[in-house]
């Protein structure tokens, strides 16, 4: 059975390629909303706004998602045009728009799964091209909760709705979504996505301070504790991490408990200011990875 993205923890984004048919969203999320997933934004790619079947595209989706809201259910509308330094693309023609396509997909969801969004990627609209490096990306930076789904629409309905026609398709249309395997490299393997990073932007310069604290915090904890800290610096999602690590995610949570507490002290933090395991990524990630400490 599918794990669901938890409402109650973390936002759920739709990513949805798009031509210039705005109903490829509209059945994309109609779909997701029936399993029973609990979205809490969509958010287009789409190509230059000089294409008026863009445009047009754009403008139904506005209509749609007026006021926040769809269909009843609060969901943020947002968009994404693919540009360059010289400005939008409005098609992918060569090898170096490809890499301007790539780099914003990778970038985008690099930031989305920092700020811990749980992400369903639609890949039904749009250029191959486009879909291929959204696949291509989420293999780096999604993990095991996240989805890709190929959105069919037999092909008689499919001329019936084009250009947004229909909007919202009949359950006796068979128009549905279909799961797409994929494997989440970068979760099993976290150093693909430094390698991913593009040269021009190079790791941040550590703060001494912070590296101070670091090293004050591991000498603080049990050999268990430390083997917890590195897995969840190197990106683990809790649930992955208490896998890798053959316990509960209980187990887990007691630990970062009390890691995140040494941590509170070595940062002399309010009481009321709130760590995650976010803040165990940001601060130890790269001084793991600089400064590979002995256990115990």
């Amino acid at each position: 059975m599918l794990n669901r993205c938890s409402p109650t923890r973390e936002r759920t984004t739709a990513i949805i390629t798009m031509g210039g048919q705005a109903q490829v969203v509209t059945f994309s999320l109609d779909g997701l909303l029936e399993r029973g997933e609990q979205v809490t934004d969509v958010l287009v790619l789409h190509f230059s706004l000089n294409d008026p079947r863009v445009r047009r595209a754009l403008s139904q989706l506005s209509a749609e998602f007026a006021g926040d809201r769809y269909r009843g259910h609060p969901i943020l509308f947002r968009r994404l045009l693919i540009q360059a330094e010289e400005g939008p693309l409005d098609a992918i023609r060569t090898g170096r728009d490809a890499e301007v396509v790539w780099a914003a997909a990778r970038d985008l969801l690099a930031e989305l799964k920092r700020e811990g969004h749980c992400l369903h990627l639609c890949i039904a609209g749009g250029p191959r091209l486009l879909a291929l490096t959204l696949v291509t990306a989420a293999m780096l930076h999604c993990d095991h909760r996240d989805r890709l789904w190929h959105l069919y629409t037999p092909r008689e309905f499919l001329e019936k709705a084009r250009d947004g026609a229909i909007l919202h398709a009949p359950p006796e249309a068979g128009v549905r979504l279909v799961p797409v395997p994929f494997v989440p490299w970068g979760a099993y393997f976290p150093a693909l996505r430094a390698l991913a990073r593009p040269p021009s932007l190079p790791f941040p310069v550590p703060d001494p301070a912070d590296a101070a604290r670091c090293a004050e915090v591991w000498q603080r904890l049990t050999p268990r504790q430390q083997e917890v800290l590195r897995t969840l610096a190197e990106g683990f999602l809790p649930q992955e991490a208490a896998e890798r690590l053959g316990i509960t995610l209980k187990t887990l949570d007691t630990h970062k408990t009390q890691i995140l507490a040494e941590c509170r002290v070595a940062w002399a933090l309010p009481e009321d200011t709130r760590l995650t395991y976010h803040f165990l990524r940001e601060k130890f990630g790269q001084w793991l990875a600089l400064h590979p400490p002995s256990e115990g």
